[in-house]
């Protein structure tokens, strides 16, 4: 079989980033970045994750898809300002792991939020009227307080998702379950208290990742560049982004769609 791609990729380190929250939008690119790593034939890969988490799914699919490309390629991790929650999920689909003394890391856990405006609606005289199929069809709506059974569902839902991360950071890590549970209380630390913990492997900055995962794959560190797989911007973005600096009004609009979004979803984030 003729490759159609050039051989220049094979002494080159693919790159992804991941940045922001987890969100279906981030999974469909990661997971596209990653099909190409593969089709590519890429030695290795430095993911630069760099996120408080997200989404439950989302974090599980790149997850799983990190795990099945390791069988042909390097992956080594470098975790930024912050990698948490559902960022450290991730983290654990890569072979070896590199943290900044000072990443905020940890916050293992499971949260899900949902508005009760029961009060206002009082107030302002507006009631809802629901027919449902069953008692629990409406849990969580925003009109009213959960009743006891209803947060015992939602606990046991909150439960066995965190016991699926307490698993996955157990095996990836090579940790016993229990010492993971010891600190998978939602708390956060530095990379340096991660490196304690077990939960990454050196302390160090991107460019000491990348040179790790040049070694790792057989390139001469001085000489194995990384090449950025990125979604290009739409024109419009990139006549935006040329006159002045629009990333702080994407990130709030992107925070504000996530929220809305995902209300009522559990969630492996973040939240300070």
């Amino acid at each position: 079989m003729i490759w159609p791609f050039k051989p220049r990729y094979r002494k080159q380190i693919a790159r992804i980033e991941i940045s922001g929250v987890i969100a279906g939008e981030t999974r469909k690119r990661v997971l596209e970045a990653l099909k190409t790593v593969e089709e590519r034939r890429y030695p290795a890969l430095l993911l630069r994750i760099d996120s408080p988490g997200g989404t439950v799914g989302d974090s599980q699919e790149i997850y799983s898809a990190l795990q099945k490309l390791r069988e042909k390629v390097k992956i080594i991790a470098s975790f930024g300002n912050i990698s948490a929650s559902g960022g450290v999920y991730i983290g654990m689909g890569a072979e070896h792991i590199v943290a900044n003394p000072g990443t905020i890391t940890g916050s293992i856990g499971v949260i899900l939020r949902g508005n009760n405006l029961e009060r206002l609606l009082d107030k302002v005289g507006v009631s809802f009227k629901v027919i449902k199929s069953g008692p629990y069809k409406d849990i969580l709506a925003f009109d009213r307080e959960l009743t006891d059974p209803e947060k015992h569902i939602l606990q046991e839902l909150i439960d066995t998702s965190y016991n699926q991360f307490v698993a996955t950071v157990a095996q990836s890590r090579h940790l016993d379950p229990d010492k993971v549970r010891g600190f998978a209380d939602g708390r956060i630390f530095t990379g340096e208290q991660a490196l304690e913990l077990g939960v990454v492997d050196r302390l160090g900055t991107e460019e000491d990742a990348r040179c790790w995962a040049a070694e790792l794959a057989k390139l001469d560190p001085q000489k194995a560049v990384c090449d950025t797989l990125e979604k290009p911007k739409p024109l419009i973005g990139r006549l935006l982004s040329s006159s002045f600096d629009t990333s702080s009004l994407m990130a709030t609009r992107q925070w504000i769609q996530f929220e809305l979004s995902t209300s009522g979803l559990p969630l492996w984030l973040y939240r300070p």
